[in-house]
């Protein structure tokens, strides 16, 4: 297999060694996108917060062993934050509850406005109801803005299959969303 090249190699590398500094960088720039990624899959704060922070620790635990040329990085703390939100939402589903659980208010900031937050609830409410593999799909090509190929491969798909998810899950979005304004959808996904 070809060598990837990989921009965060020499920062895993210090990560393995121990070094401080390195630890903050890597969790100042991956610890974001993995919160992101994780509540857009399972839509709950708290449990967002427990998978990236997962994450990142099994970042830290692998940067001793990590072989660089297989895969990027990234990829690779991409794949482990899906299938920890996987793991979640595989539990959600064994586990039957009488009434949904309380949820703090996740909207935009108030001086976005009533409409802001309403139109941001809607397409929450919306992608979380699609299927999985279309929410996945979503989520990594335009919330974590992974390209096709690397979306693909952490999805272990082709290119192809990965574009018909997405147009199958844009057809819903649009669908579900159809009474609103497009530029306030446009708003409310930043």
């Amino acid at each position: 297999m070809a060598k990837t090249a990989d921009p965060d190699e020499e920062l895993v590398r210090r990560v393995g060694q121990g070094d401080p500094a390195a630890i903050q960088a890597m969790v100042a720039r991956k610890l974001p996108r993995m919160l992101m990624l994780a509540q857009r899959m399972l839509g709950d704060a708290t449990e967002a917060e427990d998978v990236a922070q997962e994450a990142m620790l099994r970042a830290w635990r692998q940067a001793p062993r990590w072989a660089p040329g297989q895969a990027k990085f990234d990829t690779w703390l991409h794949r482990v934050g899906l299938n920890l939100c996987y793991d979640r939402l595989r539990r959600r589903r064994e586990i039957a509850t009488e009434a949904p659980p309380d949820r703090p208010d996740e909207g935009p900031a108030p001086d976005r406005g009533l409409l802001a937050m309403e139109t941001g609830a809607r397409v929450e409410a919306a992608l979380a109801k699609l299927p999985e593999r279309q929410r996945e799909a979503i989520v990594l090509c335009h919330y974590q803005e992974l390209g096709n190929i690397e979306a693909a491969g952490l999805m272990n798909v082709s290119v192809e299959a990965l574009e018909s998810l997405l147009s199958r899950g844009r057809r819903a979005l649009r669908t579900a969303l159809a009474d609103m304004a497009p530029e306030a959808v446009r708003a409310a996904n930043g």
